[in-house]
């Protein structure tokens, strides 16, 4: 049940001599005149009357009266709240006749209702605060928080050797005409050494060859004796021409070469492989960025989702990188209305019971946001009971010198006689 104040009497507090209202049920109330009349005593009468002693003024009774302060108040659920005598006690009756105290009155009032300036004046980060705690995601969106910072600043550092790498490839030569792994002089000395041996068998083939011819020759002379040798040695001569026929020597040269250069060679494959791991490196951190830069969304993501499933106090509102923003703004990029509509609106959440709130010092803002804020508190069932230097039309009452105007201001009377009551006058804006 959301509870509003419905009439309050105050007589003798702070500047006020006797004043007497019924604030609007839904909507602004705006206590309006000029400065050092009795507008702010009056919210400081109803905190007072309201939060209990904490909120007592350190010079409660108003100066040159001999009469105690007196505060009378009655809720839209019925109690009725008083202040009286020379201590100013509390006396608190609920609609059945039974006697109440502060612990009653603790229940349905939100401390900063009386004092909603705390709230506006916080910093950033205790508004957020105070936005996750009303919600219950404080815990579980802060230790979001943590992963996504700690991610961002690996992946910053990831992103940096990255570069690094990237860069440092870049700036390394590259040898296209080198082969892919180091040269081994042993390996060459050993190929040329098999290179050597094949061509001295075919340097003891061509010897062959030409015995053979030697021994033809020879044979021919005795030709006629030597048939049967002729006819084999014809045989060999043909078979060692085939075997001799398609024989090719290989050049040593290149491998000559290699030896000659294998330190500078080796100079460019080492060069190569080191801008081959270079860019592998560099490749490998760049996809653990991306790696990163998805977990990061993930956590981000996750945030959104648990601030659009939580029962925030007003649409709009949501808590980025730790402070409290209201419609995609931050508290210092709002307007005025817009500033009093997001703090009322988290007071109504600290406790749905709590049906009013008091604003002190509106003349900050301009008439149209005025109304706005107006507009908003009665779509909403929200009572604001506010002061402003103004004796203009949008006040709903105007205090001087203590009493309401156009109200019979009735002369101070000793406390053991009855106290005329002021006419009030009532309205909202």
């Amino acid at each position: 049940m959301t509870i509003k104040i419905n009439k309050l009497e105050i007589e003798n507090v702070k500047r006020v001599k006797a004043v007497k209202i019924e604030p609007t049920a839904n909507g602004l109330t705006v206590v309006g005149g000029k400065n050092n009349q009795g507008k702010t005593s009056v919210l400081d009468a109803i905190a007072w009357a309201l939060g209990g002693e904490k909120y007592r003024p350190s010079q409660a009774q108003r100066d040159g009266s001999v009469i105690p302060p007196s505060l009378h108040m009655v809720m839209s659920n019925g109690l009725v709240i008083e202040r009286k005598g020379k201590n100013s006690d509390l006396k608190v009756l609920d609609p059945s006749g039974r006697k109440g105290g502060q612990q009653l009155l603790n229940e349905f009032v939100e401390q900063l209702a009386l004092d909603l300036p705390k709230f506006i004046q916080a910093s950033n980060k205790e508004k957020a605060e105070t936005l996750l705690k009303i919600i219950g995601v404080g815990d579980r969106l802060f230790e979001l928080e943590r992963q996504e910072q700690e991610l961002y600043n690996r992946r910053r550092t990831i992103g940096q050797i990255a570069d690094q790498k990237q860069k440092f490839a870049k700036e390394m030569p590259h040898n296209p005409d080198a082969p892919k792994e180091p040269i081994s002089a042993s390996e060459l000395i050993k190929q040329q050494q098999e290179i050597l041996a094949r061509n001295g068998d075919n340097q003891r083939k061509r010897q062959r060859l030409s015995s053979l011819e030697s021994e033809l020759s020879s044979l021919n002379r005795q030709i006629d004796e030597l048939l049967k040798c002729h006819a084999i040695l014809l045989e060999d001569v043909e078979i060692a021409r085939k075997s001799a026929l398609d024989l090719h020597d290989e050049s040593t040269a290149e491998l000559e070469a290699n030896i000659t250069n294998i330190e500078a060679i080796n100079r460019k494959v080492r060069a190569n492989l080191d801008k081959d791991k270079a860019e592998e490196d560099a490749a490998d951190y760049g996809n653990q960025y991306l790696a990163l830069s998805d977990q990061i969304d993930k956590v981000r993501q996750a945030k959104t989702d648990l601030l659009q499933s939580a029962n925030l106090p007003l649409p709009g509102l949501s808590v980025v990188d730790g402070e409290l923003t209201y419609n995609g703004k931050k508290w210092d990029c709002m307007s005025g209305s817009e500033e009093l509509i997001v703090s009322t609106a988290i007071v109504r959440k600290l406790n749905p019971n709590c049906g009013f709130v008091l604003l002190d010092k509106l003349e900050q803002m301009d008439l149209d946001t005025l109304q706005e804020f107006g507009q908003w508190l009665e779509a909403e069932g929200l009572q604001a009971i506010a002061t402003r230097v103004s004796t203009g039309e949008e006040c709903s009452i105007l205090i001087q010198d203590g009493y309401v105007v156009g109200a019979e201001q009735p002369s101070e009377q000793p406390v053991e006689q009855p106290v005329e009551q002021p006419k009030w006058k009532a309205g909202a804006f």
